[in-house]
């Protein structure tokens, strides 16, 4: 409901992702230690720049967060990730598009220093980026590094989480036989 400003289907939210632009459209993640996607960010270029005649100077983010997920500053991260990375590709402002009693991404906005307007029941966010430097781009290139890794340590950990599992009901099956040889 916070992103799309109503419940969405599981046909919408399909059709949401077939509309997807790969070719222009980022999207980043976050997943648990059981490599469950509970945080996605979209990072739209192209339909915001074409609609100013500014190809390549503005951007639209969009987050969506598990309910369980919430409160934990995952959106807040994506978001500070979505800057960086769209500074980086030479983008001037991030929009975004929030139903106004979406307080959790209208703070977020705020916080980085966007400009807030509400309008009833929708508001509208913008926010001048910095241009890209140096340090911009080694700051994308660690954190591109660590998320790597984070998500390898997480893929990792879940199979040896599975061997051990398979050990344990190889144990139980050989203590269930001993027992009945035992009878």
């Amino acid at each position: 409901y916070p992103r799309f400003g109503s419940p969405a289907s599981d046909a919408q939210i399909s059709n949401y992702v077939d509309m997807l632009d790969f070719e222009q459209d980022e999207v980043f993640g976050i997943f648990s230690r059981r490599l469950e996607l509970i945080a996605m960010a979209h990072l739209a270029h192209p339909g915001i720049a074409q609609a100013t005649g500014k190809a390549g100077t503005m951007s639209e983010f969009g987050v969506s967060v598990l309910p369980r997920a919430r409160n934990r500053g995952f959106g807040r991260r994506l978001f500070e990730h979505a800057m960086l990375h769209a500074r980086n590709r030479g983008v001037e402002t991030l929009f975004i598009h929030a139903l106004s009693e979406n307080t959790a991404m209208l703070k977020i906005a705020r916080n980085a220093g966007a400009t807030v307007v509400r309008e009833g029941s929708e508001s509208e966010a913008w926010l001048k980026l910095p241009p890209d430097s140096f340090a911009s781009h080694v700051g994308e290139l660690v954190e591109s590094h660590a998320a790597e890794v984070d998500y390898q340590l997480k893929l990792h950990a879940r199979k040896v989480n599975g061997l051990l599992d398979a050990l344990g009901e190889v144990k139980t099956s050989l203590n269930k036989t001993a027992n009945v040889a035992e009878e």
